[in-house]
């Protein structure tokens, strides 16, 4: 008797769809308890800490790398990775000033120039990965390098162009709407339909698919190459956004200060709000509370006046103790031991 292909049916629940994303529930309480035992220890150790002030810093200042990480789960779930992101920010950024000054002080144009440029290299990387059969951390580490350099060489290597005196960038990067920053109204908008993307769409249905089990899903019938590409697309367009918000709050084009170290920050939320990085597994939810958890980390270490080499070092080590907790959870054998 024939044994009739696997499904996305035949796949366990745990690592995959709805049922994996309500798995990730424990997980959100742990990031919960971790949140509030970081506000509460910094809120005793300063004052000012805890105050709606501080509290728009934090949410502003986190902002642009939960744009990337939202999109970085998103990746992580379909089973790749994309560590070029922050490098792809710096292109979107000065693309954006400079095409605003290039084009008569048109924030239209200079948005439109950053969302299509990041558009275009998210299709290149998915290109490369998916048709050139190249491993997504060799070709994203590649365009960190690339996409860096080529921000340095459009800008010769210094913030380009000036957009504080136009209403629209002053507007992305401090105006409020309902007493919220707009920079974090964005990222509401974008983590809810990426939620329900994949949540509720047989599009979110089949990434988790491609993630849990590439072959079960090709089996399927479900076009993992075309997935693939779309996937980095989406990746390019929404760091665009993220760049522009950059060009917005800094008042410039940054060719690498403000973007350099996002792709760290990004692969760090996702993993530390539930992403497993063989894929299949992961949620906005968990990401954006993780995202909450670093803000508020990095600007309680600042408050105190601790060295910004420790809060890199901090990260490093959740990142760390993220993936071991995974590989736990998991039941993955460890290098070298016995099964």
């Amino acid at each position: 008797m024939t044994t009739p292909p696997t499904t996305t049916a035949d796949k366990p629940a745990s690592r995959t769809g709805p049922s994996g994303l309500a798995s990730s529930g424990g997980q959100n309480l742990s990031l919960i308890g971790a949140l509030t035992a970081v506000l509460a220890l910094f809120g005793l150790l300063n004052d000012n800490y805890l105050s709606l002030s501080n509290m728009q810093v934090i949410a502003e200042a986190a902002t642009i790398t939960g744009l990337l990480a939202v999109v970085q789960t998103v990746v992580i779930i379909c089973g790749g990775l994309d560590i070029s992101v922050g490098s792809q920010a710096g292109v979107a950024s000065v693309v954006s000033a400079m095409t605003f000054t290039s084009a008569g002080s048109s924030p239209l144009a200079g948005m439109a120039a950053a969302v299509g440029v990041g558009a275009t290299i998210g299709v290149l990387n998915g290109v490369v990965i998916v048709y050139g059969r190249v491993n997504p951390t060799i070709a994203t580490l590649a365009g960190l390098a690339a996409y860096k350099g080529l921000a340095q060489l459009m800008s010769d290597g210094r913030a380009q162009g000036y957009v504080l005196n136009d209403d629209t960038f002053i507007f992305l990067g401090r105006g409020k709407i309902a007493g919220l920053p707009v920079m974090v109204w964005i990222l509401i908008v974008v983590a809810v339909a990426v939620h329900v993307l994949l949540k509720y769409t047989d599009i979110g249905r089949n990434l988790y698919a491609i993630g849990g089990n590439d072959t079960a899903a090709r089996l399927a019938g479900i076009n993992i190459n075309k997935y693939l590409v779309a996937v980095y697309a989406l990746i390019g367009i929404v760091v665009a956004v993220a760049g522009i918000l950059l060009t917005a709050r800094t008042g410039s084009g940054q060719p690498t200060s403000g973007s350099e170290g996002l792709e760290l920050k990004a692969i760090t939320a996702a993993a530390l709000g539930g992403c497993v990085l063989k894929g299949g597994k992961g949620g906005i939810g968990g990401t954006l509370l993780a995202v909450a958890l670093l803000g508020c980390l990095e600007n309680g270490l600042t408050v105190q006046g601790i060295n910004a080499f420790w809060q890199n070092v901090a990260q490093g080590a959740l990142l760390v103790v993220a993936v071991v907790i995974q590989q736990r959870r998991n039941g993955e054998r460890a290098v070298g031991l016995p099964s």
